[in-house]
């Protein structure tokens, strides 16, 4: 098929993945404070959400919408800006509303899950590291005179959101299993709480300054 890469490349694109993925940021960290605090199901919900801003991401390299908005300063000033300030937001939640404040596990309504399920999206969709990452890492795995070079792109993009999903899951599964054990030690809880707190504020302002070139 035109759009399947050579083996080299997949195999050596597939490893990259991997390597990437464990690699922590504001996704996995949301992932697991959504773990601690709604169980198993909020989780995957924000792992569902991330992986979603991950296909729109995707897309628009593919389709060359990203080198745009990388192209505008006031556009990628406003992204940026949005998603520092909705990384905050997260922060100030985990210091106001944050696990501790959940004993009890519970599944939750159709909303509580929407709203894990956005938390995700928006986490990753806002953040204008993913755009420059998928700017520079997809493009090194294509030659820009193939005349397939947009259905690889698509490929590639797919691809690692779905090698990238175990690693997600796991983490979520873990995350969720030491919940019950945290729950009875309130007081690491609420440490965890902060912690989070203090990596979404670091991510927000990494974000933030973060340069075109």
């Amino acid at each position: 098929m035109e759009f399947l890469p050579d083996l080299t490349t997949f195999v050596t694109f597939t490893i990259a993945v991997w390597v990437l993925a464990i690699t922590p940021g504001p996704d996995m960290t949301a992932s697991i404070a959504r773990s601690l605090s709604d169980g198993k199901a909020g989780g995957m919900m924000v792992v569902f959400g991330t992986s979603t801003g991950l296909v729109i991401h995707t897309l628009l390299v593919a389709l060359g919408i990203s080198a745009l908005i990388i192209a505008s300063p006031t556009a990628f000033t406003l992204l940026k800006t949005g998603g520092a300030a909705y990384l905050v937001w997260l922060a100030i939640q985990a210091i106001r509303h944050g696990s501790s404040l959940s004993v009890k596990r519970a599944d939750g309504p159709v909303k509580s899950r929407l709203a894990n399920y956005l938390t995700g999206f928006w986490v990753n969709l806002l953040n204008p590291k993913v755009i420059l990452f998928f700017m520079t890492f997809l493009p090194q795995f294509v030659t820009a005179s193939d005349p397939h070079v947009t259905g690889k792109l698509i490929f590639l993009g797919f691809w690692a959101i779905l090698m990238g999903m175990p690693f997600n899951i796991l983490v979520v599964i873990v995350a969720e299993r030491l919940s019950g054990w945290l729950q009875n030690n309130r007081r690491v809880l609420r440490g965890i709480d902060y912690t989070f707190a203090g990596v979404f504020s670091l991510f927000a302002f990494k974000i933030f300054m973060t340069q075109t070139k």
